[in-house]
């Protein structure tokens, strides 16, 4: 296990100059750079620029400018992007993989684009499209999609007063890169939550909306194997407090799609998907051997704690080396009714042949909103030492979308915005050099069922 990173060239989506003094102050530039990161083993590849190729077939530009600028503007990429950049790579780092532009041949929403190198789909978030647009929407390589959220509250408090707690404030709006990007996030959310009244729980909720829609991409991409071998989402962190796609904020607070993330790229997934009323439950593996006499067992479990029929049990399952394997297929209908549906969900648990559990997974049958949640409060035992808390959750009840809140800012979490599920007993490590044995640690539990007024 480890990191690969995907070197761009600092050129990205606009023309550049082509003339020779530019071009040599470029040569100058890629020469100490490639140099410079040649030596470090996780440099995977180079990358020429980020959607110029793109820009210049997609963004206007042919019909802004005269035939004759716009062919001078291509035959300036190619200099830059084709001839120069990769000559210099050859030449000093010869081993490594070239691209010119990323994505490789075709905006996001034509066909072209899902064959063929690397994709950049904003089919969701500027495309408006669901989801679950992105079981079907596949391409060879994901190079760069995503969703928004605001950064948590401890977060917004450090630019923002309380009269200016409004999506579309002139305070938020002045921390939002996307001009449809607030009014956006509540479109989404209207889709699969119930939108809260409160500002503090609708950016709650919009940080559970991100992380769940950005898994379900995840896990369909690493589902979709071989076809689809790879995906980089955009993006990591902030430059400043901000509303954007990342999945860590500017002050480090993990957002609930980086916990997301870390749960769609374990090494051994169980993925259930349902379309309608059919389920199939697939098993994916990044690991280096076959896995052999697996067993997989799935029960449905009301939000009580109550199993609702008989557990079913898949033996003998064996799971080649990195690999996408469906497993399991049924039809709902028959099995659960419509009210249980909406008041239950599947536990899946994968063993090995000692019994020990390998990996284990939930699925709901319904949108959240359609959920019959049941109002709880999740109770909680704290220990705390220097730098360290340790909090035990409980619930008899299921309590969906747990999130552990403090005003400690890049405090790390052992894990965080996960389901509590009924009966069970959940243990989180909290870390942070201003956690201080003898000064107990202020704790807001947050869950969805919280939001509904």
């Amino acid at each position: 296990n480890g990191i690969l990173v995907w070197q761009d060239f600092m050129f990205a989506c606009t023309p550049y100059p082509s003339d020779p003094t530019f071009l040599k102050r470029v040569e100058a530039e890629a020469v100490y750079n490639i140099r410079r990161l040649r030596n470090h083993a996780s440099l995977a590849m180079w990358c020429g620029n980020n959607e110029i190729l793109e820009a210049l077939k997609y963004w206007g530009f042919e019909k802004k400018f005269t035939p004759e600028v716009y062919q001078g503007l291509m035959h300036g990429y190619d200099k830059l992007f084709r001839e120069l950049l990769p000559s210099m790579v050859k030449e000093f780092d010869s081993d490594r993989f070239y691209v010119h532009s990323s994505p490789y041949l075709a905006n996001w929403g034509r066909p072209e684009s899902w064959g063929t190198g690397d994709s950049h789909n904003w089919g969701v978030w500027y495309g408006k499209k669901p989801f679950e647009s992105l079981d079907t929407d596949l391409p060879r390589f994901m190079s760069e999609f995503g969703f928004q959220s605001f950064p948590e509250m401890k977060t917004i408090a450090a630019f923002a007063a309380s009269e200016d707690y409004q999506i579309e404030s002139e305070v938020m709006n002045a921390h939002q890169k996307s001009s449809i990007g607030n009014s956006l996030i509540r479109t989404y959310m209207e889709r699969d939550y119930i939108i809260p009244e409160s500002f503090e729980d609708f950016v709650y909720v919009g940080l559970v909306l991100q992380g769940q829609g950005m898994r379900h991409g995840l896990e369909a991409h690493r589902r979709n194997r071989p076809y689809c071998m790879g995906t980089l989402y955009w993006q990591l962190n902030d430059s400043w407090p901000v509303v954007s796609w990342s999945s860590i904020d500017y002050y480090g607070n993990w957002k609930a799609l980086h916990y997301q993330a870390k749960r769609a790229f374990a090494p051994v997934l169980i993925n259930p998907i349902q379309q309608n009323d059919s389920l199939s439950v697939y098993l994916i593996s990044d690991r280096l051997d076959t896995m052999e006499q697996m067993t997989l067992e799935m029960k449905v479990v009301d939000f009580d704690g109550k199993t609702l029929g008989k557990k079913i049990q898949v033996h003998s399952l064996e799971v080649p080396a990195n690999t996408s394997k469906c497993v399991y297929r049924a039809k709902l209908d028959g099995w659960l009714t419509p009210e249980d549906c909406r008041r239950s969900f599947l536990k899946l648990i994968l063993k090995d042949k000692s019994g020990h559990q390998v990996a284990e997974s939930v699925h709901f049958f319904r949108k959240t909103k359609d959920l019959q949640l049941p109002p709880i409060s999740v109770s909680y035992q704290m220990k705390q030492t220097d730098g360290k808390c340790e909090l035990t959750l409980f619930s008899s009840m299921l309590a969906k979308d747990i999130f552990i809140e403090t005003p400690l800012q890049g405090a790390r979490y052992s894990d965080n915005f996960f389901d509590l599920l009924p009966g069970e007993r959940k243990k989180v490590i909290i870390t942070s050099p201003r956690i201080k044995k003898g000064e107990e640690l202020p704790v807001n539990i947050k869950h969805i069922r919280e939001t509904y007024k």
